[in-house]
Parts: structure tokens; C-alpha cells; sequence
């Protein structure tokens, strides 16, 4: 279940204007400079700072796809489901592993025969709250995004959705539970409601942390180190795309805003749309469990968090930032980290399979 991690600090315009030079005595001294910590120091945090960003909810409910216990538990099995690859070695969970803050900490994940993809995994953990899925936005949520990597040749490589339902019939205990999770349905195993459950389950993968305390009016939930970096992220300009609910998840961004992105091979939502205007641009990414999901952005390419603020003020913002900035944002950012219930960890027992329970084919 893949679809890749640009982690961007991009606003939306914040260019630094040229200062125009003054004239001086050829024998007045030139004027000391301010010291660079004083120069760049950001204001003391405010509770009117905060009005760009909120909590996380409880779940990422959604009115056409309602949860339930029997959903969700259908999900949750289908999301560490081996038998819906073609070489029945891989799942959900192999590129987003729970256990590894919902990605797998490699710039591009390994699918069918070892054949790696074009971006970056990103993190599914409170994915379901971000405006579209994938890098690219081709999917409008996690119900129609689920559906996607299984019958993707790189990927899953499952031949059809009628091979995976196909595949569920064969598993009475797929089918029971089929059932019971969409009931009164005469046929309830189907493509769409496999991406149904798994897309409930994803739901449910929200991971509130100590800024959620903090927005809350917690004041003692962040280090004064952590409210600094706070400040500064803001000074900066990285709320321009980084805010709401998930610090990031709600708008296209171009990558290279003010300065070309190094890397001009993958071209973005273009891909998608075929629109010029659209070339290089990507899914702004949510910044929850960031400091946890290296490597970063679209194309994998920064290894560490420091190297991805540096690149992302330089490149979105036209900010050389110094170490003293960047550490004091990864601060903040650590903030943002939180933690699954173990139940939602756990991977459950699946249902056995049967004679006619297709086999794994290598090829």
C-alpha cells in the first residue's frame, strides 16, 4: 500500500525581498553586525500563534463508509492479508508496518520479485484525515486508495479485483466475516468492500500526541525547548502548507517552489491531470511521526530530518537556515510524535485457508 513521503515545509509565497544597498563614506567604519542568534531569534510562543492548527479527532470517521467493530476487525485482518499478493509474501502491513509508525523506513519499498517503486511509502498512520491519497492525489481516500497497490504489477500484483474475491470465497472464514461486516448485502465479498474494511481500520490508525495536549491548553504537554521550535517552524514560514489537524495533508505543493527541485524525473501530479501547470507538484504530507518515517519526501532523497529542514526551507521558502533553527524545528516536530493502542498493533489471526485456496505463484 504504497504512494511516497515529500516532506515539505513549503509556504505558499514567502520569497525574501533583495535589500537595496545605501551609499557610505569611503572613511565611515563599516556598522558591526547584529549577532546571528539575536538576528534570527523568533518571538516567545502565543496562543494566538496556534489559531492555524488543531487536534487530532478520535477517528477520521466518514459519513459513506460508517465503522464498525465487524468493518474494522474485517479490516484489520485484510491489512496483514499475505493472500492478496501474488506471491502471498506481501500485505498492507509490509510497506506501512504499524509496529514501525505506518512505513518501512526505506526511500522506495520492495514489492512483487523485489521490484522496487517510484516513491516513497509514506506513513498510513492518520493518513485517513489527508484531502486525497497517494503522492499524486489519484485516489480521493482510503477506502479507494486500499484497492490500489493489490492489483498494482510492481506492487501486489494481484491479476484482477475477480482474482482477489475469488481468492477471499475460497476462505470461509473471509466470508463470515464478509458478512458480518456489511450484512444484508446477498453477495457482501466484493472489491469495494474489501477497500471498505481495510479503509475503516485505517480510520481508526490515529496517533494523538503531546501537541494535541498542548492545542489543547496544556501548557506543561511541551518543553520550552518544544514551544521554541514551535515558534520557530511558524517564524519560518512552514505553516504556509504544514498546518491543521495533521500539520501538513491538505493541498498540493510544487516541489522546488523558489528554487528548482533537484530531482526533475518524477513530474507529479502531472502524471495524473496531464496538466502543464500541475508538473512537479505533490501531495503536501502530514508532519505527524515525522522525526519516526525517514527517509523523506517524494523521492526518498533525504536520509535524515535535519538534511529534509534545511532542503525544504531552501527550496519552498528561499531560507538558508542555520543549525541552531533546524535542530530548534526538529524539537517541535518531535512533539507531533504519538503512539497506536496496542489492540490496533496487534495483527490478528486469520482464517485458514482451504484445498481451493489459490497458491503463491513466484513468477
Amino acid at each position: 500500500m504504497r504512494a511516497s513521503q515529500f516532506v515539505g515545509f513549503a509556504a505558499l509565497a514567502s520569497v525574501l525581498s533583495a535589500a537595496a544597498l545605501s551609499g557610505c563614506k569611503k572613511d565611515a567604519p563599516a556598522p558591526s553586525p547584529a549577532p546571528a542568534a539575536e538576528a534570527q531569534a523568533a518571538p516567545k510562543l502565543q496562543r494566538s500563534d496556534l489559531t492555524a492548527f488543531a487536534a487530532l479527532p478520535v477517528n477520521f470517521d466518514s459519513a459513506a463508509n460508517p465503522g464498525t467493530d465487524a468493518k474494522v476487525a474485517l479490516g484489520q485482518m485484510l491489512f496483514h492479508e499475505k493472500r492478496l499478493s501474488k506471491n502471498q509474501l506481501l500485505a498492507c502491513d509490509s510497506c506501512h508496518g504499524l509496529d514501525t509508525f505506518g512505513a518501512d523506513g526505506k526511500p522506495f519499498s520492495p514489492g512483487h520479485k523485489g521490484q522496487l517503486g517510484g516513491r516513497n511509502s509514506p506513513t498510513v498512520l492518520n493518513a485517513a484525515g489527508e484531502f486525497v491519497q497517494f503522492w499524486d492525489g489519484r485516489a480521493k481516500d482510503v477506502e479507494e486508495q486500499a484497492k490500489g497497490p493489490i492489483l498494482n504489477p510492481v506492487e501486489m500484483a494481484m491479476a484482477s479485483s475477480e482474482t482477489v474475491v475469488a481468492t477471499l470465497k475460497t476462505i470461509p472464514g473471509y466470508v463470515t466475516a464478509f458478512q458480518a461486516a456489511f450484512p444484508g448485502e446477498a453477495d457482501a465479498v466484493t472489491y469495494d468492500n474489501l477497500g471498505k474494511a481495510i479503509g475503516a481500520f485505517e480510520r481508526k490508525l490515529v496517533t494523538p500526541s503531546p501537541w494535541d495536549k498542548f492545542l489543547a491548553g496544556d501548557d506543561a504537554a511541551l518543553s520550552d525547548e518544544e514551544k521554541a521550535g514551535a515558534q520557530e517552524f511558524i517564524a519560518t514560514g512552514c505553516g504556509g502548507c504544514h498546518s491543521g489537524v495533521l500539520v501538513g495533508g491538505a493541498m498540493f505543493q510544487k516541489a522546488g517552489l523558489v528554487k528548482a527541485w533537484p530531482n526533475q524525473k518524477d513530474l507529479g501530479r502531472f502524471e495524473v491531470t496531464k496538466k502543464d501547470e500541475d508538473k512537479l507538484f505533490f501531495k503536501v504530507p502530514s508532519l505527524r511521526n515525522i522525526v519516526k518515517t525517514a527517509p523523506y519526501f517524494h523521492d526518498g532523497s533525504a536520509a535524515t530530518l535535519d538534511v529534509a529542514i534545511k532542503t525544504m526551507a531552501e527550496h519552498q521558502l528561499g531560507k538558508q537556515l542555520s543549525d541552531a533553527q533546524v535542530a530548534s524545528i526538529a524539537k517541535f516536530l518531535n512533539a507531533l510524535t504519538g503512539e497506536l493502542p496496542a489492540a490496533l498493533k496487534a495483527v490478528p489471526k486469520l482464517p485458514e485457508s482451504t484445498e481451493t485456496t489459490p497458491k503463491a505463484v513466484l513468477d
